[in-house]
């Protein structure tokens, strides 16, 4: 027997749409700090987040950060997931930026990602965003990238969830 489900299609979208992440926002992970319920037009969306955090912004060069979500299925064990990989590079090797991406690979955070097309996404909803993968080169030639690079992991139920314009701008960030 099929799973009760509620199909919505999906229309043809005339817009342009662009690639990349431009900046993420990162927190320690605690329960409860997005609120995620169903928006006026019936779509999942976060409706709060909670005061009670406070949100780091990280910043990187156009073209070197990206969001790609991944969906698990075992069909014989009843999984579906999704993964979502965050990866964010820091270009320039250097003491303050190796202290950040040394901070951020112990993992346990909550973040917030805008993409390319100025949509806010939330991750770590239900679960701590781990690293998984990092790493620190210098390229041989003078054109080669020097950089830290680093994997965010994040493990939810679905895709994503869209954070509004004007829930976002009620986030607390560090100065």
């Amino acid at each position: 027997m099929a799973c009760s489900q509620t199909l919505v299609g999906i229309q043809y979208d005339c817009h342009t749409s662009q690639g990349g992440i431009v900046k993420a926002w990162l927190t320690n992970y605690a329960d409860g700090i997005f609120t995620v319920g169903v928006n006026a037009s019936g779509d999942t969306a976060v409706s709060a987040i909670s005061s009670a955090v406070t949100f780091y912004e990280y910043n990187f060069r156009k073209g070197t950060g990206s969001m790609t979500s991944t969906l698990n299925i075992d069909d014989a064990n009843g999984i579906n997931y999704v993964s979502t990989e965050v990866v964010l590079q820091f270009n320039r090797q250097e003491t303050a930026k190796r202290t950040g991406v040394a901070a951020l690979a112990l993992g346990g955070l909550a973040g917030i990602v805008l993409d390319g097309n100025g949509k806010y996404w939330a991750i770590g909803i239900s679960e701590p965003v781990n690293a998984t993968a990092g790493t620190a080169q210098t390229g041989t030639a003078k054109t080669d990238g020097n950089y830290y690079q680093i994997t965010l992991t994040d493990d939810y139920e679905s895709f994503p969830v869209e954070v509004p314009s004007d829930v976002f701008a009620t986030i607390q960030i560090a100065e």
